[in-house]
């Protein structure tokens, strides 16, 4: 008997240990091989060092070009039942190829996080102006995301924050909108157990990929705004930013007289989130939910965050921590945090009850591939259902479509 086969189509390359995008693809291929299917990867883009070998995971890689009548060959050959666009611009470039070529594959996009989302929420803060809807729905990257989305036979969306956006601002359909967080194996009493406590503990930390402008801003943030009073409250302590893609910016923020330690690319994230006392995220725009908070919790690392770090990720659960924006307060708690053991313990059992309650991996792969299965059982019936959808193929709305075809045709001049 044949497998069922998986055509991922990236924006990157997986890796794992660069970003929570890396973790989350990491995951769903995980997922599609449990349950046998023959997953191929693809991506434009060139692989760094830092790329995971998803051969060896059985999983084969392709290189595929933009703009290229190459990838219309390798797809039509490979006739795959599932099509996974890797972010929206994937879904721009290549999609128009898949209904052409595979219209039967049920297309998939992965969001990763509502990028006009965060891209607004930047705008506005760099215009030093509050983010509103208007502003959101002013942006051509609104219009473009949303327009992948309709496209899509199903869109993956990884926050409740966001699954409530799209529903009611943009009145987007729930059959074609699914919440799937990350999928991450329950806390079990003995993993609880092997944790270090509080007072083996030392130091704080902020982590994440400097790619990621979110991630700048918050480590200036910390070093212009935090640390310093931070610092005079608790003298002995040192604050470690780690993170792939080091930037000249960040670097030269190190000052190790002042505590404030830029140490790079972490090898182990775990272990340097799981010697930590404190995990520090001010985070003044971003979407999505953060990669950083879920490991610190896996970790036993209670943290502070705004109310951007924490949207869409606990629901009316009491956080890993605290949560506020203000920056006096945003001191205050942390060294409350730091030094109050009884507030920590809470703070760490708080973090075990969020992921098990929301990212338990068992039970959210199982409602999507339920999901999977019954779009296929009709497939037409769901893409009948979906008019704007069919509406946003149409050939006289494919700009991307002919614009692809006419670099394709310079190309071969």
């Amino acid at each position: 008997m044949q497998r069922k086969s998986l055509l991922i189509i990236g924006a990157v390359w997986v890796e794992p240990n660069s970003s929570a995008a890396g973790k989350r693809m990491l995951q769903l291929i995980e997922a599609f091989l449990e349950r046998g299917y023959a997953v191929v990867f693809s991506s434009p883009s060139l692989k760094s060092e830092k790329a995971v070998d998803l051969i060896s995971l059985g999983v084969d890689e392709v290189s595929i070009e933009l703009n290229s009548i190459s990838f219309d060959l390798f797809i039509k050959a490979l006739q795959p039942e599932i099509v996974l666009f890797d972010r929206f611009m994937m879904e721009e470039q290549f999609g128009w190829r898949v209904v052409e070529n595979v219209p039967k594959a049920l297309r998939i996009l992965d969001t990763e996080d509502l990028h006009c989302l965060r891209k607004t929420r930047e705008l506005c803060l760099k215009k030093n102006i509050n983010f509103s809807i208007d502003e959101l729905l002013k942006q051509d990257i609104t219009k473009r995301e949303i327009a992948a989305i309709l496209r899509c036979d199903l869109s993956l969306i990884i926050s409740t924050f966001e699954m409530e956006l799209l529903k009611n601002t943009f009145k987007i359909g729930e059959n074609i909108l699914m919440y799937l967080p990350f999928l991450l194996e329950q806390i079990e009493t003995l993993q609880k157990e092997a944790w270090k406590v509080h007072e083996q503990r030392e130091h704080f930390i902020f982590i994440g990929n400097f790619f990621h402008k979110p991630n700048i801003d918050a480590v200036l943030t910390l070093k212009n705004k935090i640390w310093g009073p931070l610092k005079k409250l608790l003298p002995k302590s040192e604050i470690h930013i780690y993170g792939a893609y080091l930037n000249q910016q960040v670097q030269e923020l190190h000052h190790k007289k002042e505590g404030f330690i830029v140490k790079g690319f972490a090898a182990n994230a775990t272990e340097v989130i799981g010697n930590a006392r404190v995990v520090l995220a001010p985070l003044n725009f971003g979407a999505g939910i953060k990669g950083k908070l879920t490991e610190s919790m896996l970790c036993g690392t209670p943290s502070v965050t705004t109310s951007i770090g924490a949207e869409g990720m606990a629901g009316d659960f009491p956080w890993n921590g605290f949560i506020t924006d203000d920056c006096a307060d945003f001191i205050r708690k942390a060294s409350e945090l730091y030094c109050n053991a009884e507030a920590w313990n809470q703070a760490q059992l708080n973090g075990i009850a969020i992921i098990n309650s929301f990212y338990c991996k068992e039970k959210n792969t199982a409602l999507f591939f339920k999901k999977i299965e019954d779009i296929q059982q009709d497939m037409q019936a769901h893409r009948t259902g979906n008019f704007f959808g069919s509406l946003l193929q149409h050939q006289s709305l494919q700009a991307t479509k002919y614009m692809s075809k006419w670099i394709e045709e310079k190309n071969k001049l």
